[in-house]
C-alpha cells in the first residue's frame, strides 16, 4: 500500500486483530410465573435471594394451593440461582386505593410502574393507590401534611361565621412599639401582625371555637385620605330633625352630584359617615348623625382613599410576640378588598402551635407528626423563585398491623418534599423532590394520584385553602395555587393534615382467591419469549392446573418457548393429582406416563417424576410441591460446583434440598418404564437422600441431545461463541477476519476440552466454507464440530470366581 506521506517521515499504524472474545457463561437464571399476593403484575422482576423474594412477592398462601408456585420458586433459589419472577395478571385484581369523592374506586388496577406512568399518573380517580393489586394493601394509611397553618387561635364564640369570619380572610392584631431584632441592630415597630385564616373549627356547644391561622407579615398602619366631591345645601331638614338620623335630603339627585356608595359625609364635630344608599333626593348612612342638620346648611361629601401600610414578610416563631398571635390579642378581620369586617375580638382565650398539635389520624395508635419530622416549610428552591407553601410530608402506615403484624408501624416516610413539579433538593440539584415523582420512584407501597388541592372533597373532608395573599388582603386563588406546577411565583394552596385509608383491594377472584387461569399464565410466560430482551436459562413450570389437559397445555407452552429461544431448558413435573394422594405406585406410573405422552419432543425440556414433601415454615405445615424448581436448581448447582456439561443427576450433584420424602418413588422396573418415556425419576435412595436419578432430556428419539449434559454443553458453547460472532458483524469477510475468529474459538474450546466437556473438536472457517458466493451474499460461515463427552447411565459389575492356580491374564477377556 502506498504511503500517504508527502515528505520524509515515520508513519505509525495500528491493526487490531483482537476484536471479540468468547466469554464464560454462567447459566443460573430461572424464570417462573404465577399468582402472588403482592408484587407488580406482568413485569419480570429479578430476584437474587429468598428474602428479596419474600419482600417483593409476599408469603406462600394456603388459598388455592398458591404455596406451590411460591415454594417452587423458593426451591430454585435455594440452589444459588437467580430467578426472574412474573406475577400473573387476573381479571378481578384491584389495587387498594383512596378514591376521589369516595372511599375507593372498585375497579382501579395498576399493574406496574410502566402501567402507572402510561395510564394512571394523571388520573382523577384516586388520591393514593397501592403499588400493586391485591387485598394486601387494604387498611394501609397514607398520611399527608403540609404547611397549612402556624397557630390554632381559640376565640370565645359558638359561631365564627356569624361574626363574618371566613377562610381566606386576613387577620390582624395590633403591635405597639415592639422591639424587633435585626442583623446587628434592633428596630421599633408599631402596626399590626398579619396572618390569613386557613381553617375554622366551630364549637357550637362550649363556645370554644378555633381558627387556624398562618402568620405572614408585619403590616404598617393604613393611611386614609379624603378629597371633597363638592358641597350643596339641603332642601329640607333631616328626617325628624333630630340627632341619630341616618338619612338627609338634598336639593338634587345625589347620583348627578357624583356621590357614590362608600363616599363619606363630613359632619362638623361629628366625624365622617359612610354612604350606604340613595333615594331620589336622599342619602342614607351606615350610622346615625349625632347632630341636627339644618335645612339649607352646606354639607360636604368626600371620596375616601386608603393607602395600605408597608408590609414586611416574617417567619413564624412560636411564643414570640413579634411573629405569633398571643393570648389576649384583639383580632380584626379584613376581606379581599381590605374592608375591615367583624368586631374586634378583644379576648383570644388561648393559642397553641398548629403543627405540634397534629397527629397522623390513625385508628389504633396516636402518633404526632412532630415525632416524625420538623414542620414542612417552603423549600429553598421555591423560595428563591418567589413562591411559597410547597413543603409536604408523606408517611405510609400499617394502621391495623395486617402487613407487618404491628399496629401503627411506619412503613415509609418521605419528608420535606415539594408540591412544585420542578423542585430539587437544597444543595443537591440532581435530586428531584417533587412529591409525585419522589414517591413514585422510591415507595415500595404506594403511587400518588390526583392532587387534593384541585377541589373540595366532602367525603375526605378536604378543602384547599390559600396560605397567602396576591395583593393586600386578596387571597391567592385556588386555581393559581394548584399543585404540580412549576415553582416560579406560585403560592401553593394547602390541605393541611389528612389521612387516607386504602380499601377495595382484591385478589384473583371475588372472595380473595389465588387461582390463575391457563390463559393468564400463558400471557405471563410469553413475556420470556424474546431472548434478546430477557436472559433466561431455565423455564420453571411450577404447579399444574385444575385438570390434566390444562397442565399439559401449560407444559407444552414452556417447551415451545424454550424451542423458540434455543438458549434455555424448560423443567416440567407431572400433574399433581397423578402422583399426590395416589397410594398405588402402579397407578402413579401409569398416570405419569400418560401425562408425558402428550408432551412435545424436545431436547430443550427436562421431565421429572414427582412432588416432594417439604416444610413450609411460613405456615408451619408440611406440603407437597412439584420438583421442577429443584431440577432447574440442580443444574445451577452443577454449573457452580463443576461445569454445565456435567450431569446434574446422581448422589454427587443430584441430591434435592429440603426434601423429606416423595409422593411417588418408583421402583427399578418402574424407573425403566419412565426412562424409556423420557422421564427422569426422583427417588429416595437409602443413605443418600432424595436424588434425581436420570439425566435425559425430553427428546423423543435417540440422539446425543437426549442427555442433559450434552444439551447444556451445546447451550453453553453456543452462547459463548455467539457473543464472539457478534463482534465480527459488519467486519470484512477476508482471511484476517476469519483467522481472528478461529483464534477466538479454538482456545475457548480447548479450555472446555481440558475441563472434560469435549473429546475433540474442529473449527472450519476459511475459504472452503466462505466461498465467493457466500461472501457476495454478505455472509460469514464457521463450522464447529464437537465430540461431547457422555455421562455414565449404566454400570455393569462382573464378579468372576476362579480356581487358585488360574493366571488372571489367561482368562481376562473370556468372560
Amino acid at each position: 500500500m502506498a504511503t500517504p506521506q508527502l515528505s520524509p517521515g515515520v508513519l505509525v499504524r495500528e491493526v487490531d486483530l483482537t476484536v471479540g472474545r468468547a466469554e464464560n457463561v454462567l447459566d443460573n437464571i430461572g424464570a417462573i410465573a404465577g399468582p402472588f399476593p403482592i408484587g407488580p403484575v406482568n413485569e419480570p422482576i429479578t430476584i437474587e435471594t429468598q428474602q428479596q423474594f419474600l419482600d417483593t412477592f409476599g408469603k406462600p398462601l394456603s388459598t388455592d394451593r398458591q404455596y406451590e408456585y411460591w415454594m417452587s420458586a423458593n426451591s430454585f433459589l435455594s440452589y444459588g440461582g437467580i430467578l426472574k419472577v412474573c406475577r400473573t395478571n387476573g381479571s378481578t385484581l384491584v389495587n387498594g386505593n383512596a378514591g376521589v369523592n369516595q372511599a375507593a374506586s372498585a375497579s382501579l388496577k395498576v399493574d406496574n410502574i410502566e402501567d402507572y406512568e402510561l395510564n394512571h399518573e394523571n388520573s382523577s380517580e384516586f388520591y393514593w393507590s397501592a403499588r400493586n393489586p391485591g387485598s394486601w394493601s387494604n387498611n394501609l394509611k397514607v398520611c399527608v401534611i403540609d404547611d397549612q397553618a402556624d397557630q390554632i387561635v381559640s376565640i370565645a364564640t359558638t359561631n365564627p361565621g356569624a361574626l363574618g369570619i371566613e377562610i381566606g380572610m386576613g387577620c390582624t392584631s395590633a403591635r405597639n412599639n415592639i422591639t424587633i431584632p435585626k442583623a446587628g441592630e434592633t428596630v421599633q415597630f408599631s402596626g399590626s401582625l398579619k396572618g390569613i385564616v386557613t381553617g375554622i373549627n366551630t364549637d357550637a356547644v362550649n363556645g370554644a371555637s378555633t381558627l387556624d391561622i398562618k402568620v405572614l407579615s408585619h403590616l404598617s398602619p393604613d393611611i386614609d385620605s379624603f378629597s371633597a366631591i363638592g358641597s350643596t345645601t339641603t332642601s329640607l331638614e333631616a328626617t325628624g330633625g333630630s340627632s341619630g338620623d341616618t338619612t338627609i335630603f338634598l336639593d338634587g339627585d345625589p347620583n348627578s352630584l357624583g356621590i357614590a356608595t362608600g363616599n363619606t359625609l363630613l359632619i362638623v364635630n361629628n366625624g365622617r359617615k359612610t354612604v350606604t344608599g340613595f333615594g331620589t333626593t336622599s342619602v342614607s348612612f351606615s350610622a346615625g348623625i349625632a347632630v341636627t342638620v339644618t335645612a339649607g346648611a352646606a354639607v360636604t361629601f368626600e371620596n375616601k382613599t386608603t393607602t395600605f401600610g408597608g408590609e414586611t414578610p416574617i417567619t413564624y416563631q412560636n411564643f414570640n410576640i413579634n411573629a405569633s398571635f398571643q393570648e389576649g390579642d384583639g383580632l380584626r378581620f379584613r376581606n379581599d378588598v381590605g374592608v375591615k369586617t367583624g368586631p374586634n375580638l378583644t379576648t383570644v382565650t388561648a393559642v397553641k402551635d398548629w403543627y405540634d398539635d397534629q397527629t397522623l389520624g390513625l385508628e389504633n395508635s396516636i402518633l404526632f407528626w412532630r415525632s416524625i419530622a420538623e414542620k414542612p416549610v417552603t423549600s429553598q428552591y421555591t423560595n428563591l423563585r418567589n413562591g411559597s407553601g410547597d413543603g409536604i410530608h408523606v408517611v405510609v402506615v400499617d394502621d391495623t398491623g395486617e402487613v407487618t403484624g404491628i399496629q401503627g408501624a411506619i412503613l415509609e416516610k418521605f419528608t420535606n418534599l415539594s408540591k412544585a413539579s420542578d423542585a430539587t433538593a437544597d444543595g443537591d440539584s440532581p435530586l428531584r423532590i417533587y412529591y409525585k415523582d419522589f414517591v413514585k420512584q422510591n415507595s415500595q407501597y404506594v403511587f400518588p394520584g390526583f392532587s387534593p388541592a384541585n377541589s373540595t372533597d366532602t367525603f375526605w373532608g378536604t378543602s384547599p385553602a390559600a396560605t397567602g395573599f396576591s395583593t393586600n388582603f386578596t387571597p391567592t386563588t385556588i386555581s393559581n395555587g394548584v399543585w404540580s406546577q412549576e415553582a416560579q411565583g406560585v403560592n401553593f394552596s394547602a390541605v393541611g393534615n389528612n389521612s387516607y385509608s386504602l380499601t377495595a383491594g382484591n385478589d384473583y377472584d371475588a372472595v380473595g382467591g389465588m387461582k390463575a387461569s391457563l390463559g393468564e399464565l400463558l400471557t405471563s410466560y410469553n413475556l420470556f419469549e424474546n431472548k434478546d430482551e430477557i436472559a433466561v436459562d431455565y423455564l420453571i413450570m411450577g404447579p399444574g392446573l385444575a385438570n390434566k389437559s390444562e397442565t399439559q397445555a401449560k407444559a407444552n407452552l414452556l417447551i415451545s418457548i424454550a424451542e423458540q429461544r434455543k438458549d434455555c431448558i424448560a423443567t416440567i413435573s407431572p400433574h399433581r393429582a397423578d402422583v399426590v394422594d395416589v397410594t398405588n405406585s402402579i397407578t402413579q406410573t401409569t398416570n405419569v406416563l400418560s401425562f408425558y405422552n402428550a408432551l412435545s419432543s424436545s431436547s430443550y425440556a427436562v421431565f421429572d417424576s414427582g412432588y416432594k414433601y417439604t416444610f413450609d415454615r411460613f405456615n408451619n405445615q408440611f406440603r407437597y410441591i412439584p420438583t421442577n424448581g429443584d431440577t432447574a436448581g440442580l443444574m445451577v448447582r452443577t454449573s457452580v460446583d463443576a461445569y454445565p456439561w456435567f450431569s446434574p443427576a446422581g448422589i454427587q450433584r443430584g441430591v434435592l434440598n429440603n426434601a423429606i420424602k416423595m409422593a411417588y418413588s418408583p421402583s427399578k422396573a418402574q424407573r425403566d418404564s419412565l426412562y424409556s418415556a423420557r422421564v427422569n425419576s426422583i427417588i429416595n435412595q437409602r443413605g443418600s437422600g432424595i436424588v434425581l436419578f436420570g439425566d435425559k432430556t425430553g427428546l423423543g428419539y435417540a440422539s446425543a441431545f437426549d442427555r442433559i449434559n450434552v444439551r447444556r454443553l451445546f447451550l453453553t458453547v453456543e452462547q459463548a461463541l455467539e457473543g464472539a460472532a457478534n463482534s465480527q458483524l459488519f467486519e470484512l469477510n477476508d482471511a484476517n477476519t476469519r483467522a481472528n475468529f478461529v483464534n477466538i474459538v479454538e482456545p475457548y474450546l480447548r479450555d472446555v476440552q481440558a475441563k472434560r466437556g469435549l473429546i475433540d473438536f474442529l473449527v472450519v472457517c476459511d475459504e472452503t466454507n466462505n466461498t465467493p458466493d457466500v461472501i457476495d451474499n454478505n455472509e460469514f460461515r464457521a463450522d464447529i464440530f464437537l465430540k461431547p463427552t457422555k455421562s455414565i447411565n449404566f454400570i455393569t459389575l462382573t464378579f468372576v470366581a476362579t480356581r487358585t492356580g488360574v493366571d488372571f491374564q489367561e482368562i481376562v477377556g473370556t468372560v
